[in-house]
């Protein structure tokens, strides 16, 4: 902890010292979290016990309201999804309970990968490594269904069963904005509502779904999966209309028989099912605003998102492989200076000015001719956690 020296001010004709003091977004904690990795076929319990069992709880420990972040990473997504998760403890609030689904061979680099940061950052979060798994139907199928593993999303209420809800993002996601506002959307949804996701595009005659879609799709140009906030208590109670029966079926029970419905009619694999499945229970899904999944398709054929212009991205989206190209580079410029920054360095100085200088060159692009949209939220965030570290304690001098 440093402090700057004290000043002596004067405050309703009293002479008080005050003392800024900079602090860390959380207090350390005595014991550091352990790494969790399940076995194959589910969670190694005794594992589990022995961790939980060497962590001693507090009465606020036991209190505190953790969020729950999912990513499935296959094949050379681990440097993608460690900085994503970099993403999401730079600025948030609340701890955070990460679920990695990985192959087998990406495990233990995921224990070593997050095991090299800071005390500061370890004790913010916990994150437990599962193997890919599919509770129906042909695991060969769904594991090549789209990108790889990416079908594993859909089987998130099932195998999380004793987490009640949860964010799920794309390993090509970035948190621009704390992970805590999204969070919060959990608190708007209605009765029925069970999952947010956001639009697939925002104008129709130009959407996929709108113009090509050979399948059922929810609303007028679909949703994108990428980032999919989700009730799993009520997921895994609710019977879902369907097209197949007359009587709804649950969650589980949907999944395959859907997919057998319309695997030759699907593109986008597991997204493709989730429209499916929304069409026929639009009630069921709260859709959030599109700067909350922003993509290329946002910014390069023109600006289309009125909400990311006003607010500026909140969710950072490079899906197109645009992160490790140069076809988008501010998208790219994002993700470099995520990567790259040491979480010991000041932010302002190794994060947001490199990245301001960056985004120079990107002014002859598309998405790079309109920085504020990329910078506004960021440094707006950056702002108000550099406040949220300075506590100013005021008290009378000695005399």
């Amino acid at each position: 902890m440093s402090c700057c020296a004290a000043e002596a001010v004067v405050l309703n004709h009293q002479q008080i010292c005050v003392r800024h003091i900079i602090l860390p977004l959380q207090e350390p904690r005595p014991n550091r979290r352990e790494a969790k990795i399940t076995s194959r076929g589910g969670v190694n319990a005794k594992l589990r016990q022995r961790n939980e069992a060497a962590r001693p709880m507090s009465g606020n420990a036991l209190s505190e309201e953790w969020m729950h972040l999912a990513v499935v990473a296959c094949g050379n997504r681990l440097d993608e999804t460690l900085t994503l998760i970099k993403s999401a403890l730079l600025f948030s609030v609340k701890k955070i309970k990460f679920h990695i689904f990985a192959e087998d061979a990406l495990a233990s680099l995921f224990q070593k990968g997050l095991s090299r940061w800071p005390r500061l950052v370890s004790t913010r979060f916990q994150y437990t490594v599962y193997p890919i798994t599919f509770s129906v139907g042909n695991a060969e199928e769904w594991k090549k269904l789209f990108k790889p593993c990416a079908a594993q999303r859909l089987f998130l209420p099932v195998i999380l069963g004793d987490v009640d809800s949860l964010l799920y993002v794309d390993t090509d996601v970035l948190f621009l904005r704390p992970m805590d506002d999204i969070w919060s959307f959990l608190k708007e949804f209605n009765s029925t509502q069970l999952a947010a996701m956001a639009p697939e595009h925002e104008i129709p005659k130009i959407g996929w779904y709108s113009r090509l879609a050979r399948h059922p799709f929810y609303g007028v140009t679909g949703v994108n999966s990428g980032v999919m906030l989700m009730n799993l208590t009520r997921i895994r109670s609710t019977l879902f209309k369907n097209n197949m029966i007359s009587s709804g079926l649950s969650w589980e029970d949907l999944l395959h028989p859907l997919y057998q419905k319309y695997r030759n009619h699907i593109t986008w694999g597991d997204q493709d099912l989730l429209n499916i499945i929304f069409h026929y229970n639009p009630e069921c899904l709260y859709t959030f605003p599109c700067q909350w999944n922003y993509r290329p398709d946002h910014c390069m054929y023109g600006s289309n998102c009125k909400g990311a212009e006003e607010e500026g991205v909140a969710i950072l989206h490079g899906n197109r492989g645009v992160y490790h190209d140069d076809k988008q580079p501010a998208f790219k410029a994002v993700y470099d200076a995520i990567r790259d920054y040491p979480f010991e360095d000041n932010i302002f100085q190794s994060l947001f000015y490199p990245l301001q200088t960056k985004f120079l060159d990107t002014v002859n692009t598309l998405c790079g001719r309109i920085p504020q949209v990329f910078l506004k939220q960021i440094e707006k965030t950056m702002k108000t956690l550099y406040e949220q570290k300075v506590i100013i304690h005021v008290k009378r001098p000695h005399k």
